[in-house]
């Protein structure tokens, strides 16, 4: 990696929710961020829900969120790669995305070796034991035939729809799941372990959770959880020989 330029990890925006006015604040934060970033960033990870909801259909996307639209197509044309992880929020993004803003999308965790050190990443939904529910309907929405039904109807209808249930979803309503669980209950820390049985990883980088989490696996290996862009406002940042969890503005 060469001096100065750094790979930079955020995650949870849920942009949209729960009203216009606290989700405008929110966009405009990130891009300060992402201003900041921008300095000295070779490689961006978006590790998942950058909305609430979003759906592609043929000709048509949510309105809104123009403004953190346009800073990642100047980001992707200034040269720095924009990783994207969709996430259970916004599983539906296709190729419009990718068109107009450079992104590239991953919808399954990947393995990269960066600067000699390897890193899981993924957005963190769906990994680990249980949560059998969810995983089925995780199976549904990403079906083929799930999306082909859904862009049927008529966006005003079918965005409506999407909305009402975004209203009444956790990160609208602030009944957030943010109590540590422990470390044999806590999926994605299983699942690491499980995983370090396959192979060694450096470091694993998941959003999801919605909590600030780092936590040493074994003996070399570490869990990060980068939190959320609604109450936390962190990140992490790797130079090319640490990644540190830092908390932007504050």
């Amino acid at each position: 990696m060469a001096a100065g330029n750094k790979i930079y990890f955020i995650s949870d925006f849920h942009l949209g929710v729960p009203d216009q006015a606290s989700s405008r604040e929110r966009e405009k934060r990130i891009i300060r961020f992402l201003n900041v970033a921008a300095k000295d960033a070779a490689e961006i990870y978006l590790l998942g829900d950058m909305f609430d909801f979003w759906f592609e259909y043929e000709h048509v996307v949510p309105k809104g969120f123009i403004r953190l639209l346009g800073k990642l197509a100047e980001l992707s044309d200034s040269g720095i790669r924009l990783n994207y992880f969709t996430g259970n929020h916004d599983m539906w993004a296709f190729d419009y995305l990718p068109e107009e803003t450079g992104l590239v999308i991953f919808r399954k965790p990947e393995i990269r070796e960066l600067n000699g050190k390897l890193f899981f990443i993924g957005h963190g939904d769906g990994l680990g034991p249980g949560d059998h529910k969810y995983k089925f309907i995780k199976k549904v929405f990403e079906s083929r035939i799930c999306q082909w039904l859904f862009a049927r109807i008529h966006p005003n209808c079918g965005i409506a729809i999407a909305n009402y249930w975004s209203r009444k979803s956790r990160i609208a309503t602030g009944n957030f799941d943010d109590q540590y669980k422990g470390d044999d209950k806590e999926y994605l820390v299983v699942f690491c372990k499980e995983k370090l049985k396959e192979q060694h990883i450096d470091y694993f980088i998941f959003g999801h959770r919605h909590m600030i989490i780092d936590l040493k696996i074994g003996e070399t290996s570490r869990y990060i959880n980068l939190g959320d862009w609604i109450r936390d406002y962190t990140y992490a940042v790797w130079d090319g020989n640490e990644l540190k969890l830092e908390k932007f503005e504050g």
